[in-house]
């Protein structure tokens, strides 16, 4: 406990999976910690358990997003690092692709994450740093995903543009492509948790390490890019998904 002591850290989606290791993560270095969800009782349910601020907000509403930096505002006027993290991973084939789909997800996935950044900008300081929660299919091409990888292949490009663009002001901006992570997305798909379980292990299976990420791995490797180990490091995508990638190009 040193680097992170009394900074802040804001997390959008924290309230449950990646976000909520993240939030685990920094507040046991003492960082003081800002999460936000889109269910009430869910974020202030996460916020007493982790001793963070929960802060309601639908990064898909853009009355939300611009409410949030008045929000955040009233704790704090200034985030040391901000992870990005909400985001909503649905599917459908291409025939069935609806207008009300396709905004759904790049409203949160895409449009929702640019205007956090841009309102929450305001209260980033030179040294302090930022990171996207991405995906590998911005590059993987998985059936029923032409939605979803297009959103997460803009935010990709946003990354780099913010990069460029806020390098000059000291602030670094990356993002974290994962694989196959444990958390609770398949149960929000109405699966049984037997159901969750064989759906892992046949994850599992395929991928080169034979094991489905962690949450907590992911959150780690998002303390390192917020950390001075990482003072030179922006623009880059990290990848963490156990060799997945490693498969899609071999087949490809």
């Amino acid at each position: 406990m040193g680097e992170f002591r009394n900074k802040t850290i804001v997390i959008t989606g924290g309230n449950s999976g990646i976000g909520y290791a993240a939030a685990e993560e920094f507040i046991a270095q003492g960082s003081n910690v800002i999460i936000t969800g889109r269910n009430q009782q869910r974020v202030e349910e996460a916020a007493l358990r982790l001793g963070a601020i929960g802060i309601v907000v639908d990064q898909g509403k853009i009355a939300d997003v611009v409410a949030l930096s008045t929000q955040i505002k009233a704790h704090t006027d200034t985030i040391d690092f901000l992870f990005i993290n909400a985001g909503i991973a649905e599917m459908l084939p291409l025939g069935q692709i609806t207008e009300a789909h396709y905004d759904s997800v790049m409203n949160i996935n895409h449009k929702g994450a640019l205007f956090t950044l841009q309102q929450l900008l305001p209260l980033m300081r030179r040294g302090s740093s930022i990171a996207f929660l991405a995906s590998i299919h911005a590059t993987a091409a998985a059936p029923g995903a032409a939605v979803y990888s297009s959103s997460k292949a803009a935010l990709n490009a946003l990354v780099r543009v913010a990069a460029t663009e806020l390098g000059p002001k000291g602030i670094r901006v990356n993002s974290i492509s994962c694989g196959a992570i444990a958390t609770p997305i398949f149960g929000k798909f109405g699966m049984t948790g037997e159901q969750v379980a064989e759906t892992y292990e046949k994850i599992a299976a395929q991928m080169p390490l034979r094991r489905v990420g962690q949450a907590a791995e992911v959150a780690k490797l998002a303390m390192f890019l917020a950390s001075e180990g990482a003072a030179n490091i922006t623009g880059g995508d990290y990848i963490i998904d156990g060799g997945a990638m490693l498969n899609a190009l071999v087949d490809i």
